[in-house]
């Protein structure tokens, strides 16, 4: 293993999607993942995500060991995965592992030196906490959604990358790494309480601060949510899309000069009242070229412009080619981890694996006897 987190050991219980992608981040980092799958889906053949697949990236770089956590020694084999771990990384309701018998204090009373990781949506108190949600329900607490749209239109939902995963998996990741940094402080783990409705608000931590000083108006009108003409998509002549973000003067002044708007007095760039009427006039010069036509135009000219592209079509353009953002992995094609090391390099440490494809190997790791294995995989406490 390679990465700045070789010689980590991390057990994850990966029962909802924002977990996944913590313990996704966590393996392209180096460190080593034991993913903790029920038994049933063992039984099944099947992976986390119900089917055993290379296209299921987020469950990529991990062994994983079958467990039926209901079982009255599927909950003593996870205690022991704990001694020798780092870290546990969870994702259920709050009680839900203490009622299994795995909660912070039956795993950190066998080793006070555990980090142990929390990721709910609503967080382990309040009087939400109990409930369920998804992405949207949470970025519509956490007043991010009411703000996500165009100008008299509906909230947007933003896919699910706001609060499962920009909100949850990586903010429970930077919890994760700030407490093993203080552990090798004071020489003792401690509990996260990730959730996802904290992790959105954080991160419109600079709206809030401009809606504060009523800065801030209405959805689709404002700098940065579509309402500028300068910062804003664009439709082209064969259907595609471009982006424009010529935010600072000096870009704007680029941008002006090279579409030729001569009439246009760039010292005017923030009075709000001539958005509207800008947009169209955008819109009308944007559609009178194709999108790669765009593409040469704007080369070199220093405006913030880029061309919309699709996955497909970002796996191929020369910048991510160079750069090799993108990996293939058996056949599936999927974003390289990131960030980039000069020293520890990180890489993909493995295809997704069936459920409980390592169970005797990671059971022999943690010190049990072999007739221990075959009692626990006899009993169906281990699959």
């Amino acid at each position: 293993m390679t990465g700045p987190l070789a010689g980590i050991k991390v057990v994850e219980i990966p029962n909802i999607g924002p977990v996944q992608f913590a313990g996704m981040l966590l393996s392209d980092l180096g460190a080593d993942v034991v993913r903790v799958d029920r038994a049933t889906d063992v039984a099944t053949g099947s992976g986390v995500t119900g089917f055993v697949s290379p296209y299921s990236v987020v469950d990529r770089g991990r062994r994983s060991i079958g467990v039926d956590l209901k079982h009255r020694d599927g909950a003593a084999v996870v205690l022991r995965l704990c001694e020798q771990a780092d870290v546990l990384l969870e994702g259920f309701r709050p009680g839900v592992a203490e009622r299994l018998g795995i909660g912070p204090d039956a795993c950190r009373a066998r080793n006070p030196k555990l980090v142990y990781a929390r990721m709910t949506g609503w967080g382990q108190d309040g009087p939400l906490a109990p409930d369920v949600g998804h992405d949207i329900n949470y970025l519509s607490i956490a007043g991010v959604l009411a703000h996500i749209g165009s100008d008299g239109g509906p909230p947007v939902p933003p896919i699910n990358l706001l609060a499962d995963f920009g909100g949850g998996g990586s903010l429970v990741v930077i919890g994760i790494l700030a407490a093993l940094v203080e552990r090798g402080i004071s020489g003792i783990g401690q509990v996260i309480d990730a959730a996802m409705v904290d992790g959105s608000a954080q991160l419109m931590s600079i709206f809030f601060g401009i809606d504060a000083m009523g800065g801030w108006g209405p959805r689709g009108t404002n700098l940065l949510d579509g309402g500028a003409h300068f910062y804003n998509v664009y439709e082209t002549a064969d259907g595609e899309w471009v982006s424009i973000a010529s935010y600072e003067p000096k870009f704007y002044r680029n941008l002006l000069a090279r579409l030729g708007l001569d009439d246009l007095d760039p010292n005017e760039q923030m009075d709000k009242t001539q958005w509207p009427a800008l947009k169209e006039r955008f819109a009308a010069i944007f559609r009178e070229r194709t999108r790669d036509e765009w593409v040469q135009f704007f080369a070199g000219h220093e405006v913030c412009f880029a061309p919309v592209l699709t996955m497909s079509e970002a796996r191929a353009h020369a910048h991510n080619v160079d750069r090799q953002t993108f990996v293939d992995v058996d056949g599936a094609p999927q974003p390289a981890p990131a960030p980039r090391f000069d020293r520890t390099q990180t890489s993909v440490q493995g295809a997704p694996v069936a459920a409980g494809a390592h169970s005797r190997e990671v059971l022999t790791e943690c010190g049990f006897a072999g007739d221990e294995i075959d009692r626990l995989l006899f009993s169906g406490a281990v699959a």
